[in-house]
């Protein structure tokens, strides 16, 4: 079967969108499947339905895997994109191929620095994009230098990138770019921005320079959200959508329905951009942290408030869970009522999102298991569930009962049946009789081993009372002891399923 490029998918009678030219607008650092499945999709949308008329630019971040550059430029940049999932309890397997890349570079390869450079030399150039991990945006001293070929570090590159414009344009105020970034951190366009100057200091850069890289630049910060597989496992899978396709794709990326794209920036950006008018899911903003919190406590506040008790009630993957009124009631009631309450959006929204999640759990394409959700869920109730529980008490008054018994869940799960301690986890025995292993941080895992021995009033007030867990002392909360208590017992001796219930 021969492979994917636009002469073989034209064979093939396919009847989609397709663009096979136009001038490259977007450099993109990151090749990956999630950068494919979210953001060349829009920009692919764009182009069909706002005239965009523009290519995206792959560049490597880093060195370490040449081939997907040498898959994607035998593909002539195009790629198929299967979006899969649940949307209003309705299954949905969408295919679109995908045309608004022109190709991939890895600069890493002799004389490819040089394409990058040409680049930030061209007229047409708009839009940078990057997701290069979260260890991508970091500053070094020392680490790169300005005629490296190429820098080391992202941030490094992209100085270099900036300056090879500012100098080309003569410093032109009207030259500058819009750059998006797309890592998992904090305030991450804020950061790249940071790294940049640093580099631009270490490398004795002119003052004129510096001011044009901050001032004729928009380094937006902004909040990605869609779960990307990736690559189909199965192969008989694969195979059969090759045969269906009828072409070989080894650039083929799967992708959840659901996606959407928070970018911080000013007034004016949105309409700069091409997104709005080609009605995808991406707003511009001027604070991207409301949207962030919705993210974090309501998706991934709810993956933590209720997997760890699913599991010890015998769940395996998220699904199964939806399909259990008991559990996704739970889930709900959790969501609805004790955290969109807290958070400082349009409760419209929220309850639109909120209502999604339940869809995205329910994805019959994605076997998500409840034991990946709990690796490091220490850290994870107290940055996605606590601030909900806290703002909770603080403004009703009275402790929220889904997400005071998901607390004791997380104790119970951590302490259930506990066999041994070993280098990397915490061996425990689920009801069902089979074991696991709780991952986390080692001191966390060592706490509980410590405890393994309490009775459930010693145990409760040892984790309540743990400052390092929490950063305070949680028993001074009025009326959480005896309630974390009563639910672990329940737990215990009733099962997790039953004490869910208790809260509906």
């Amino acid at each position: 079967m021969e492979t994917l490029n636009y002469k073989v998918l034209e064979s093939t009678g396919y009847n989609g969108y397709i663009l096979k030219d136009a001038p490259v607008k977007v450099m993109q650092f990151g090749e990956g499947n999630f950068l494919r499945a979210f953001v060349d999709y829009f920009f692919d949308i764009a182009n069909e339905k706002a005239g965009y008329n523009g290519k995206v630019k792959l560049v490597q971040p880093i060195a370490n895997f040449p081939q997907m550059a040498d898959w994607i430029n035998e593909q002539e940049g195009l790629y198929t994109l299967y979006l899969r999932g649940s949307e209003k309890g309705r299954k949905v397997d969408a295919k679109r191929v995908i045309s608004c890349v022109h190709d991939c570079v890895c600069p890493y390869s002799e004389g490819k620095w040089d394409e990058v450079l040409a680049l930030a030399r061209s007229e047409d150039l708009e839009i940078v994009v990057s997701n290069t991990t979260e260890a991508g945006i970091a500053y070094t001293q020392g680490d790169s230098q300005f005629d490296q070929v190429p820098p080391n570090s992202f941030p490094a590159k992209l100085t270099r990138v900036l300056y090879e414009r500012y100098t080309a344009f003569k410093g032109a105020a009207d030259k500058g770019l819009v750059i998006l970034s797309c890592e998992l951190i904090d305030n991450n366009g804020k950061e790249l921005q940071k790294c940049c100057n640093n580099y631009a200091k270490d490398w004795n850069l002119n003052a004129a320079f510096i001011d044009w890289m901050n001032s004729a630049n928009t380094f937006c910060s902004t909040l990605v959200d869609r779960i990307v597989p990736g690559r189909i496992r199965d192969p008989k899978e694969m195979a059969a959508l090759e045969e269906a396709n009828g072409y070989t794709d080894k650039a083929l990326d799967v992708g959840e329905v659901f996606g959407v794209w928070v970018i911080e920036g000013p007034d004016g950006l949105e309409d700069k951009l091409p997104f709005k008018k080609a009605g995808v899911n991406v707003m511009v903003v001027p604070d991207v942290t409301p949207y962030k919190k919705r993210k974090v406590r309501i998706l991934n506040g709810a993956h933590t408030g209720f997997v760890l008790g699913a599991y010890l009630a015998g769940f395996d993957i998220v699904r199964d869970c939806m399909h259990n009124d008991t559990i996704r009631g739970f889930m709900n009631k959790m969501l609805h009522e004790e955290v969109i309450p807290t958070l400082p959006l349009d409760k419209k929204d929220l309850e639109e999102f909120a209502s999604a999640v339940q869809d995205r759990f329910n994805n019959p394409f994605i076997n998500h298991e409840l034991m990946s959700i709990s690796l490091n869920s220490t850290s994870k109730w107290k940055a996605r569930n606590m601030p909900s529980f806290l703002t909770y008490i603080e403004e009703q008054k009275k402790l929220p009962k889904c997400l005071t018994m998901s607390l004791a869940a997380y104790i119970a799960f951590y302490s259930n049946d506990i066999q041994e301690r070993t280098a990397d986890g915490l061996i425990c025995k689920r009801p069902a009789g089979n074991t696991y292993k709780i991952q986390d941080d080692a001191w966390a895992l060592d706490f509980y081993y410590a405890h393994k021995d309490d009775t459930a009033a010693q145990l409760v007030k040892a984790v309540l009372t743990n400052t390092q867990m929490w950063d305070q002392d949680l028993t001074k909360i009025e009326g959480l002891e005896a309630a974390v208590l009563a639910d672990l017992e329940l737990i215990r001796t009733e099962g997790a399923e039953a004490a869910y219930k208790s809260c509906l």
